[in-house]
């Protein structure tokens, strides 16, 4: 009688080059407000600590910012100082201590920066008397309610380009496996890609290709600094928006990204408007990650409400993705993945050991 085949999720996957997650459940960039000058404190040791004890196969970091002004808000993580580093390293070596691979998200709010931390419930941009700052986009065009931009020149998006070049190379340094430029949400990068908010007329907007150009330099530069680890690149694939970015766009620069050396693309979609109209359900971006990967060729993670380990082994199962990202889902249970196994009967060989007693087949332990 042949044993029942291991679940998708819980197959190696390799990312790149060299790197290998242990499984295919990914814990997705979740921003926690958290830090101070940019530095990680031991909330970040612990948060993201507990989801590499509890088996996720690649824990990324929130969005951290490679300038201070490129931060959400004042709390936000950033790479840019050797002090940021220097903590990034611990929380590294640490999540590389049980088994899972680190991945560091680098990013630029651009036009959606200086804001306040969401629990404070009080929208639009943080006043200068407040600590709020200038903020930089492709075009002078406002977020909702949010202050107008700075319309960045050629030597602005050279000097932003250098300093993701700058921040991945830090992150090398710290050791990180997995390097993300984030470029969905509305970010900066998204902001060049889509013309929403893109409103140039030279190199750098009109045409997709135009559009494309800052994150596809951002890419190469990037490259350029790494040391066989794999690198990544998270895309909205639809504004949701009539006229805007849409799955079309996406296929075509995910294909010119992978020229660049891309090695992985992290799928969702959404946060350039205010006014998009999205309609969630579990699994409502997955779509996007199929076709991007049905397309190109390209490996690709789904993400957006993906709640169960079932539900991404569906996704898995079905060619839809390659991993399944999940947020929610992993604050609610860090141990998700080990539960997961538990009740599957698999015995993961990254089990902790001073989680002996709760391994099936372990419970004498329980009388030592």
């Amino acid at each position: 009688m042949r044993a029942a085949p291991e679940p998708m999720v819980f197959q190696p996957l390799h990312i790149g080059g060299r790197a290998v997650a242990r499984n295919r459940l990914w814990v997705s960039a979740m921003c926690q407000y958290s830090a101070v000058e940019g530095v990680p404190q031991p909330w970040h040791l612990v948060h993201l600590g507990s989801v590499a004890v509890g088996g996720a196969g690649l824990v990324m970091t929130e969005a951290t910012a490679v300038v201070p002004e490129g931060r959400l808000t004042h709390y936000d993580t950033g790479l840019y100082t050797a002090a940021q580093a220097t903590e990034w390293t611990r929380i590294v070596d640490f999540v590389h201590a049980h088994g899972a691979l680190a991945g560091v998200q680098l990013a630029h709010a651009g036009r959606k920066a200086s804001i306040r931390r969401p629990w404070q419930r009080l929208r639009g941009s943080l006043p200068v008397e407040e600590g709020g700052w200038p903020t930089i986009a492709p075009s002078p065009v406002a977020f909702g309610e949010y202050r107008a931009p700075g319309e960045m020149d050629v030597d602005d998006i050279a000097r932003v380009v250098e300093e993701f070049r700058a921040s991945a190379r830090r992150a090398v340094d710290a050791g990180f496996d997995v390097i993300e430029i984030h470029g969905a949400h509305g970010y900066l990068p998204h902001q060049f890609l889509s013309p929403i908010a893109n409103q140039r007329e030279d190199g750098y907007g009109g045409s997709l290709s135009a559009r494309i150009r800052f994150l596809a330099e951002i890419v190469t530069a990037v490259r350029g600094v790494l040391d066989g680890q794999a690198l990544m690149v998270r895309l909205s694939a639809s504004d949701h928006l009539p006229g805007g970015w849409d799955i079309e766009d996406t296929v075509v620069a995910v294909e010119e990204l992978r020229e660049r050396g891309a090695d992985f693309f992290d799928i969702s979609s959404g946060g350039i408007d205010l006014g998009a109209e999205i309609h969630t359900f579990p699994g409502y971006q997955v779509p996007f990650a199929a076709e991007v990967r049905r397309r190109t060729g390209a490996a690709v993670s789904a993400v957006g409400l993906i709640n169960t380990v079932a539900e991404a082994e569906q996704v898995l199962q079905a060619g839809e993705a390659d991993a399944a990202m999940l947020g929610r889902a992993f604050l609610r249970n860090p141990r998700l993945v080990l539960e997961a196994a538990h009740e599957l009967g698999i015995e993961p060989e990254y089990w902790p050991p001073q989680y002996m007693r709760a391994f099936p087949g372990a419970i004498h332990l329980a009388t030592r």
